[in-house]
């Protein structure tokens, strides 16, 4: 009820009571009401923006957790990218090389992964970025992934098919690796005999005289004898289009038109020829075109020991031969 209202009346010198009129009823709880309701209006602003609700606490920290998900989920899949470009590099550049495949296009690895629309749904999200960049990876990757799954495949049915042709591919050092150690690789290097830079066209291994010398692959003696700078030395023919080439040794233990096998003595370490201290010249020739020997190495080592011997093998030093 409204409050009722006197007003004084100098006439009769006294206070009369001050009727209300309908309107001016209706017009008071009106101003009631819009005072009321912009009090109130304020209250909830203020609350809004300056007050969290237990409910508005509790998503803040569950969008903090999500965030922070995120964050993990996104550093797992950078570890697995790095895991597939290895994967990607070893099938391009070994398993592709032994089974003469071509290797799969960068296009193809690093195709697209679904239109334009793909992450419409992520989008007009504070933190749509976020996921946008984060599914664009898992896609990339599930993709890439896909495509390696497809190479593998292929490999397998090449190496079910070559399986005989592995054993003519020479893939060991043509010396123990505990006897021997790599001095110069494959490239333009010195010559301490010539003195002057030349193309060295295999790699040289040095080894104590009379120290064993195997095959690298099956296959079958083409030549041996004195030849040139070589000195003694032993050609095998492995079939495939591949030769190996074993310069300056001591005496070798095979002849012409023997059938070898991968990891047979075929000969011992000296220094005979153009050369500079016991050692052995080892070539590997691919369809008449000499190739670097250490790519074929991968029998005999680690990962670890086998980046170690690129390493060797790549330093422009002195050749002994």
């Amino acid at each position: 009820m409204f409050k009722a209202k006197y007003k004084y009346n100098p006439k009769t010198l006294s206070y009369e009571k001050v009727k209300l009129t309908t309107k001016g009823m209706v017009t008071r709880l009106l101003s009631y009401m819009i005072t009321g309701g912009l009090f109130g209006v304020l209250v909830i602003l203020l609350a809004y923006n300056f007050f969290e609700s237990p409910k508005e606490r509790a998503q803040r920290r569950e969008i903090e957790q999500f965030k922070l998900q995120y964050k993990i989920l996104d550093d797992r899949i950078a570890q697995m990218a790095a895991v597939m470009e290895d994967m990607q590099d070893r099938d391009d550049n070994i398993y592709r090389v032994i089974l003469e495949a071509e290797p799969i296009p960068n296009s193809v690895r690093k195709a697209g992964y679904g239109g334009v629309d793909r992450y419409a749904k992520l989008d007009g999200y504070r933190n749509s970025s976020t996921m946008i960049e984060t599914t664009k990876k898992l896609d990339h990757l599930t993709s890439q992934i896909y495509v390696q799954s497809k190479s593998f495949d292929e490999l397998f049915d090449l190496a079910k098919n070559k399986e005989e042709m592995m054993l003519h591919i020479p893939a060991i050092q043509p010396i123990n690796k505990n006897k021997g150690q790599i001095i110069s690789g494959f490239g333009m290097r010195f010559h301490p005999i010539l003195k002057f830079r030349r193309m060295h066209t295999g790699i040289d291994i040095s080894a104590p005289r009379g120290t064993p010398i195997y095959a690298t692959a099956d296959g079958e003696v083409n030549f041996t004898g004195r030849q040139g700078s070589y000195g003694n030395t032993v050609i095998i023919d492995h079939g495939y289009g591949y030769q190996t080439l074993f310069g300056h040794m001591y005496e070798f233990t095979v002849k012409r038109k023997d059938k070898v096998k991968r990891g047979q003595i075929i000969g011992y370490v000296g220094s005979t020829g153009l050369s500079q201290a016991p050692h052995v010249h080892y070539e590997v020739i691919k369809d008449g075109i000499k190739i670097n020997p250490v790519n074929f190495f991968y029998n005999d080592f680690t990962p670890e020991e086998f980046e170690r011997i690129l390493e060797l093998a790549s330093r422009d030093n002195q050749v002994l031969s």
